[in-house]
C-alpha cells in the first residue's frame, strides 16, 4: 500500500472512534500507536520506546510552559471580575447607540479574549456578564446569542491566543510573530462583528434599543477600574514584541499580574484561587494529553510517508496554489462540524504544512508564508466554533439563555460568518494584513 492509503485508513479509523464519542486525544494516540505498530512489522517494544521517548521529549519543551500560565491568567481574570469589569468600560462608551450593548460585548469579548487565550472561555464568561444586560435592555435573543457566540470566537484570534502556540509548537515557528500576525485581523474581526450588530439594526431596529447616555464621570470611573487590565495586555504584549521577555517569561508576569488584581478588587478569594488552579490543571492535562495523542499520530504518518507523497502529489498535480488553498480552507471548514478547534491544529497542519510551504503565494518567503497560513488556518478554525452543527460557542450561549431557541442562535451568528469569510477573502488575497506588523517591527 502507498503512504497515502495507508494514511488514508488511519484516518478513517479515527473517524470511526470519534463517532463512537472516544475522546479526541486518546483517539489519536490509538490509531497513532496501532497504525506505527503495524508500519514497524509489530514490534510491540518499538512502540513502548517511541512513548517513552515522546512523552519526554514533548513534555520538556520550554515553549510549552506558556500554555498553563495563559490559560492560569484567564482564569484568575474571570474569577477575579475582571471580564465584567471590561463590560462596563465599553458599554459605558457605546451603550448609548442602537445596537451598543450588543457591540460593548464584542468589544469585551475582543479585550478578554487578549487576557484569556480561549474563545471557549471568553464566550461562556462574556455570556455570563452580558446576557443579563442584553435581556434587560430588551435586545432580540438571536442578536444577544449570535453576537456572543461569535465575539467568543476572538478569545483565539486576539493574542495570547492557546491554538498560535500549538501551531507555533509543530511548525517551529516563532511564537511572538505569529501572535504579532494575528493582531490586526483580530482587530479586523472585532470591528467586523460590529458593522454587523450595527446593520442587523438599520434592518430591525426594534431588535436592538437605543440605551441612556452615560454621564462623563461614570465613564472615567469605568476607564480607571479597567485600566490595570489594559495595562496587563501592554505588559504582556509589548514585552513578547519588545523582545524583552520570551513568551513563557510574558505569560507568567501576566498570570501573576493578573492574580494580584483580582485579589486586590476583592474579587478572588481562597475558593476562587483554588477554583483557578484546579481549572488550569484540568485544561492543561486535556491539552497535553491531546498533544501527546497529536505525537504519536504523527510519528505513525510520518513513518507511513503520507505527508511528503501528499505533497509531491499537490506540487507534481499542477494545480493552481490558491485553489489548493481554499481547498484546504474548506476542509477546515467541514472538520469544524465534527470537532474542536485545538484538534483541528493538530490534526491536520502535519499534512497540510508541508503541502502549503511546497507552494508559491504572492511571492512570499518561507517565514511569511508560514506565519500567514497560520493566521489564514485559525481563522477558519474559529469558524468552526460558531457553525453547525457543531459549534462549541453557540452551545455555550445558547445553555446561558435558555428561553433562546437553539435555532434562532444559529440564525444569529450567519450575518457573523458572512463578515469571518469576508475577512478569509482578504487576508487571502492580501497577506500583508497578518504581515505587515511582523515585517514592521518583528524583525
Amino acid at each position: 500500500m502507498s503512504g497515502i492509503a495507508i494514511g488514508s485508513l488511519i484516518f478513517a479509523c479515527l473517524m470511526v472512534l470519534l463517532v463512537l464519542r472516544v475522546p479526541i486525544g486518546i483517539a489519536m494516540f490509538t490509531m497513532g500507536a496501532v497504525g506505527y505498530g503495524v508500519l514497524s512489522g509489530g514490534d510491540v517494544n518499538r512502540v513502548l520506546d517511541l512513548l517513552k521517548t515522546l512523552a519526554y521529549a514533548r513534555l520538556s519543551n520550554y515553549d510549552i510552559a506558556v500554555i498553563p500560565l495563559f490559560l492560569l491568567m484567564g482564569q484568575f481574570a474571570t474569577q477575579g471580575g475582571l471580564s465584567a469589569a471590561l463590560f462596563r468600560f465599553v458599554a459605558a462608551f457605546m451603550g448609548h447607540w442602537r445596537g451598543g450593548v450588543a457591540m460593548a460585548a464584542v468589544g469585551a469579548c475582543a479585550g478578554f479574549g487578549a487576557i484569556c487565550g480561549s474563545s471557549l472561555a471568553t464566550a461562556a464568561t462574556m455570556g455570563q456578564v452580558a446576557l443579563p444586560e442584553l435581556r434587560r435592555m430588551g435586545y432580540a435573543g438571536s442578536l444577544s446569542t449570535g453576537a456572543l457566540a461569535a465575539g467568543g470566537t476572538l478569545g483565539i484570534l486576539i493574542p495570547p491566543s492557546v491554538p498560535l502556540v500549538i501551531y507555533a509548537i509543530l511548525t517551529q515557528e516563532s511564537i511572538g510573530k505569529l501572535f504579532m500576525a494575528a493582531l490586526l485581523p483580530g482587530v479586523i474581526a472585532m470591528v467586523g462583528y460590529m458593522v454587523v450588530v450595527r446593520l442587523f439594526v438599520l434592518l430591525r431596529p426594534a431588535a436592538a434599543p437605543a440605551g441612556p447616555v452615560v454621564p462623563w464621570p461614570e465613564r472615567l470611573q469605568a476607564l480607571a477600574q479597567v485600566s490595570p487590565v489594559l495595562l496587563v495586555f501592554l505588559v504582556v504584549i509589548v514585552g513578547i514584541y519588545g523582545g524583552w521577555a520570551n513568551p513563557t517569561e510574558a505569560a507568567a508576569i501576566g498570570a501573576a499580574a493578573c492574580g494580584l488584581l483580582a485579589v486586590f478588587r476583592g474579587g478572588l478569594r481562597w475558593p476562587g484561587f483554588k477554583a483557578s488552579l484546579l481549572g488550569t490543571a484540568q485544561a492543561t492535562a486535556m491539552i497535553y494529553l491531546v498533544l501527546l495523542g497529536a505525537d504519536m499520530l504523527n510519528t505513525a504518518l510520518a513513518l507511513s510517508q503520507m505527508p511528503s507523497e501528499l505533497a509531491a502529489w499537490v506540487q507534481a498535480s499542477a494545480l493552481s496554489p490558491m485553489l489548493v488553498m481554499v481547498a484546504i480552507l474548506v476542509i477546515y471548514i467541514l472538520l469544524g462540524c465534527v470537532m474542536d478547534s485545538l484538534a483541528m491544529i493538530l490534526l491536520t497542519i502535519p499534512i497540510f504544512y508541508p503541502m502549503v510551504m511546497g507552494l508559491e503565494f504572492h511571492g512570499l518567503n518561507a517565514t511569511d508564508k508560514s506565519v500567514w497560513f497560520g493566521i489564514l488556518a485559525l481563522m477558519v478554525v474559529e469558524i468552526g466554533l460558531v457553525h453547525p452543527p457543531v459549534g462549541m460557542n453557540v452551545y455555550i450561549i445558547n445553555r446561558l439563555a435558555r428561553d433562546v431557541p437553539l435555532s434562532e442562535t444559529f440564525k444569529g451568528v450567519m450575518p457573523f460568518l458572512a463578515s469571518d469569510l469576508l475577512r478569509i477573502g482578504l487576508l487571502l488575497a492580501f497577506p500583508s494584513i497578518a504581515l505587515v506588523l511582523v515585517r514592521s517591527f518583528g524583525g
